[in-house]
């Protein structure tokens, strides 16, 4: 399934809805991506109705490149659910910020913007191996 959604959101990833866990206020959305891959969400139940989410459905995941975290430290333990190990492609150079695309297996890429200090920190240039991390709470829920 193709994303096709207009939207500001540089990352959009199709997928299928693999698992729901509802609490007292979020669910917890698991979106099945394929190739072993998947992305989690963390969303109000009220928004989980209102997209009529159940296993099984196509849904997409919106992740703004801003809210990607990137980090060259593999087997690192942290908070944010979705870490994606891939390689660069690109780093684009701006005047206060960089933009970051990392290629992952399965032919999809993440779009990160960071600053260019964190960028230069990193020693980022295309080839090398880098994780995108994302919090499960910056994860959009989009369906047709």
């Amino acid at each position: 399934m193709s994303c096709g959604t207009i939207s500001s959101a540089r990352n959009q990833l199709a997928g299928k809805v693999s698992h729901l866990t509802t609490g007292a206020v979020n669910t917890e959305v698991i979106l099945d991506l394929g190739g072993g891959s998947s992305v989690a969400a963390i969303i109000t139940n009220a928004s989980a109705k209102n997209l009529g989410l159940e296993v099984g459905k196509e849904a997409c995941a919106l992740v703004k490149a801003s809210w990607v975290i990137v980090s060259v430290e593999k087997g690192l333990k942290t908070s944010a659910r979705n870490q994606y190990a891939g390689k660069v492609k690109e780093v684009k150079t701006g005047a206060v910020n960089s933009e970051v695309i990392i290629d992952l297996p399965g032919g999809q890429s993440l779009a990160a913007i960071i600053t260019n200090e964190s960028a230069t920190h990193l020693g980022l240039k295309p080839g090398d191996e880098a994780i995108a991390l994302i919090k499960a709470s910056h994860v959009i829920i989009a369906v047709k």
